[in-house]
């Protein structure tokens, strides 16, 4: 028995198929929708069919945009030299939010999971090689998470690349503030093996100087980085 019309009943499937919306979620997006005055409605439907005819990736970058060649591959003041490897456009976001990196960016968008069966040729990973090939790049920093998934794309990326003598880097995995050391593993510590960790972060606080975000820094965090053939870790703090 359909309690609603066909046209909200459709609309309601619809929207659940979004990610994190279940069926209940979706009811009560469906009949807010259906609350909304006609121009706004108009306004969402129009910036969706927008969003989605326009936007492309990035020839260069593989990125998200609007334009044949995203912002940051398009600034010269960038180092292009160092590309810096993530899975999504979002994570681009949060690292190009902190504002101390100055390179550009490769995005996979997604990671290799067997489970799932996504494999290396379903993601840029194809991109990525023919980038290093034809650009003068000295340094690759692999920033993809730090679950299995990740990790995993991080060892598949690191042994492709090296034997083109390119240096490779994984980002820091380190302590989290507030943490305590009795519950911190040995891969915060000392990180895979094979590549040269590299950690930055950044001061929330807005209203502290250069200087005095750098001290912040030091004072909250502690990136901890593990460099093949060292005795021990060391700190790193490119910030400083």
């Amino acid at each position: 028995m359909e309690y609603y019309s066909s046209h909200i009943n459709k609309l309601i499937e619809q929207l659940s198929h979004l990610p994190g919306i279940g069926a209940k979620s979706a009811q009560r997006l469906a009949f807010h929708i259906m609350n909304m005055p006609k121009d706004q409605v108009e306004q969402l439907t129009s910036s969706i069919t927008g969003a989605r005819e326009n936007v492309q990736y990035c020839k260069c970058c593989c990125t998200l945009t609007d334009r044949e060649i995203c912002p940051i591959c398009s600034n010269d003041k960038r180092d292009h030299s160092v590309i810096m490897v993530v899975e999504n456009t979002r994570d681009l976001a949060a690292y190009e939010k902190t504002g101390k990196f100055d390179g550009v960016y490769h995005v996979l968008h997604g990671a290799i999971s067997p489970m799932l069966g996504i494999g290396p040729d379903d993601i840029k990973l194809k991109e990525l090689m023919q980038r290093l090939a034809k650009d003068e790049v000295k340094e690759v920093i692999i920033a993809t998470n730090s679950s299995l998934e990740g990790e995993t794309t991080a060892m598949y990326i690191s042994k492709l690349i090296k034997p083109t003598g390119i240096k490779v880097s994984r980002i820091a995995s380190g302590v989290p503030v507030g943490g305590d050391l009795e519950y911190i593993d040995e891969v915060a510590f000392f990180g895979g093996d094979g590549y040269e960790q590299v950690g930055f972060a950044y001061c929330s606080d807005k209203r502290s100087s250069e200087k005095e975000a750098s001290l912040c820094l030091k004072r909250k965090q502690l990136l901890l980085t593990w460099q093949r053939g060292q005795e021990s870790p060391r700190q790193l703090f490119p910030w400083s």
